[in-house]
């Protein structure tokens, strides 16, 4: 009898597991994604991965085949031995809001939400929340019981990326600052940045893994593919990399981050807000003081510039000639000399209508000692150090070295982002992890470093061969899922030169996006440009409506186009097996029956030589431009008004 009894609740388990196989599923509104929960075992009890299906054409192709569920709690374990006792019916997900910055100011986004409620052997409940959107996937755990404090000793998900599927990865560091690797195998073994990026070498679809709203309740993470060389897996802060505890401590009802994959075309992805949609609104009232703009910045060509009061007055002089709002006062502002001291630099900045930034030390670290230092360390420090920066007219806050992506450290950064709200200071982060999509939340988030940008030609030789390369890795990568700053636009050499053109750096202006833009060039390197060019810098916004990929490939072209009010910017740079490149530029993304003035700066000559035509377009005219090996090309398009 005892044993029927137990057949008996067997088969009653199996039976209410097929009773939800027609809800296992969930496809993304616009019917191009799908995503399954599937069993590995076929009994009550087992382990669970997720499926994604991707629709090109007619019919739904495996993208990827396997993601791993679960997690490992410091009392038991959520992965191996779970059954399914419900799924919540499917709701409609809508996510419409408007940004302050960014690749899109109108944001708007839906996706069909499923949620799969499991217990484990002992009757703990972990739910999976999963998310099918129009140019995604997200998915997140949740502990929905009331109470209890925890840690989080392992999380299990893993993505299992098929052979042969051409990837863009970048090996991990606490600086986010490596170059991106591009290969089609799984044979390199190691820690990995996020995001990662992925071609389906089955049909017309592109892949980003990342992760979203990172909050208090949990840490940073990374992949890692050392266990099985073809799973990506979720890993969690080793205890070296940072001072601080490596495990996340949790307290009762829990979410887990957003697991993220944004996917479709290539322009999908480039496009997408989806990190952004998934992460917490903003908390901010009242948001007049947030205002993005280019910034001019002394530490590239003057390493110490910010002990000098001549070159700071010289740079605030470039940001009053080049109409750009702020300029950037960097580290050792505290030692300044030759002429004045911090205070007689603001009043000098101040008295050309020009807004200053200034630079601290995050104090995380006792190796680093660049000053000032410990200012930013506690809320009791930035609210005295807020207070003065009021007081003394200063609008916003770039703060470095924080290198641990640990619990601890986001508690750090999330202190500073309320404390600064308080005292209506922007926020800049260097040193840091990439985007998590805070600056939904916290819009006077400006930008964050994470990237290996121009500041790499003081640090050795690298980036000179590597540059033409990485620039067209970014836009696919670390720029989509948030502000990038890069500090682009660079036509002299600081200590190490560089081998893109003059058109290729005036190009990035556009083609990569950051709340404030630090164009880092010396004065002399702006004021030797020609008209054209030199305009082009002084009108370009920082602050886009509209977004959109032309043309491209990773690490070869890239041709992105933003809309700022009625004017279209356009940005186009090469390198491309290093050979000239005829890019063909179609109009059609204009509206219909309206005519464009076209300034197009190109290639001329040589490298350091701008070819520059104008001419009348509208959206049915294409035109090819020549961009040399490392070259490129920025137009505007301006409506004229009959």
């Amino acid at each position: 009898m005892r044993t029927n009894k137990i057949l008996s609740t067997g088969l009653i388990l199996l039976f209410a597991v097929a009773a939800f196989a027609q809800q296992m599923s969930v496809v993304s509104p616009n019917q191009k994604l799908k995503v399954e929960l599937i069993s590995s075992e076929n009994s009550a009890f087992s382990a669970w991965f997720l499926k994604v299906d991707y629709r090109a054409d007619e019919n739904f192709t495996p993208i990827i085949p396997k993601i791993d569920l679960g997690l490992l709690r410091n009392d038991q374990d959520f992965s191996k031995v779970l059954s399914l006792k419900k799924v919540e019916p499917i709701q409609l997900i809508t996510e419409e809001y408007t940004a302050l910055h960014g690749k899109r100011l109108q944001r708007k986004n839906t996706a069909n939400e499923i949620t799969f409620c499991f217990e484990n052997e002992n009757k703990s409940k972990l739910n999976v929340v999963v998310r099918a959107w129009n140019d995604g996937v997200t998915f997140r755990y949740e502990f929905p019981e009331k109470e209890g404090d925890f840690v989080i000793q392992d999380e299990l998900t893993a993505y299992s990326i098929p052979n042969k599927t051409k990837r863009w990865l970048e090996e991990f560091d606490l600086s986010n600052e490596r170059l991106y690797a591009n290969s089609d195998s799984a044979l390199v073994q190691q820690n990995w940045s996020y995001p990662a990026l992925f071609e389906s070498p089955k049909t017309a679809c592109w892949y980003l893994i990342h992760e979203a709203d990172v909050d208090r309740n949990y840490c940073a993470s990374k992949l890692s593919n050392y266990s099985v060389a073809e799973q990506y897996k979720v890993t969690l802060p080793h205890p070296g990399e940072g001072e601080g505890e490596a495990l996340p401590q949790i307290t009762l009802p829990w979410k887990s981050p957003w697991r993220v994959i944004v996917m479709g075309s290539l322009a999908d992805v480039v496009e997408s807000t989806l990190v952004d949609d998934v992460s917490k609104p903003s908390v901010l009232e009242n948001t007049d003081w947030v205002k993005p703009g280019v910034a001019s910045w002394n530490y590239w060509s003057h390493n110490h510039g910010t002990k000098d009061f001549k070159t700071v007055c010289e740079f605030a002089d470039l940001a009053a000639e080049m109409n750009w709002p702020y300029t950037l006062l960097d580290w050792e502002w505290d030692q300044m000399e030759n002429g004045g001291n911090l205070e007689d630099a603001l009043e000098y900045i101040h008295s050309l209508g020009v807004k200053p930034l200034m630079w601290y030390n995050s104090g995380m670290f006792k190796w680093i000692t660049s000053t000032p230092v410990d200012r930013m360390k506690t809320h009791e420090n930035r609210m005295e150090e807020f207070a003065k920066l009021n007081k003394l007219g200063v609008y916003g806050v770039k703060i470095d070295f924080f290198l641990s992506e640990k619990q601890y450290m986001i508690d750090y950064y999330l202190d500073i982002l309320e404390d600064a709200a308080q005292f209506n200071i922007m926020v800049y982060f260097h040193g840091c992890l990439v985007p998590r999509g805070w600056q939904r939340t916290y819009p006077h988030l400006m930008t964050y470093e994470g990237v290996r940008g121009a500041e790499w030609y003081n640090n050795g030789p690298e980036l000179t061969a590597a540059a033409p390369e990485h620039n067209n890795v970014l836009p696919y990568t670390r720029n989509v899922v948030g502000s990038m700053d890069y500090t682009p636009v660079t036509f002299t050499n600081s200590q190490y030169p560089h081998i893109t053109s003059y058109a290729h750096e005036l190009a990035l202006s556009v083609v990569f996006e950051s709340g404030i833009q630090h164009f880092a060039d010396r004065p002399e390197g702006f004021r030797n440009l020609p008209d054209a060019a030199r305009t082009f810098l002084k009108e370009v916004p920082v602050v886009w409506d509209e977004t959109k990929l032309l043309d491209g490939y990773p690490g070869k072209f890239t041709v992105i186009a933003r809309k700022k009010g009625g004017n279209w910017y356009v940005g186009g740079i090469n390198s491309a097996g290093r050979r000239e490149r005829q890019q063909a530029l179609d109009f059609s993304f204009l509206p219909k029956g309206k005519k464009f003035r076209l300034t197009l700066i190109a290639d001329g000559e040589h490298d350091t030589v701008f070819s520059t035509q104008y001419m009348v377009v509208d959206n049915t005219s294409s035109i090819n431009v020549k961009m040399l090996r490392r070259g490129g090309f920025a137009a505007v398009l301006k409506p004229i008004n009959d």
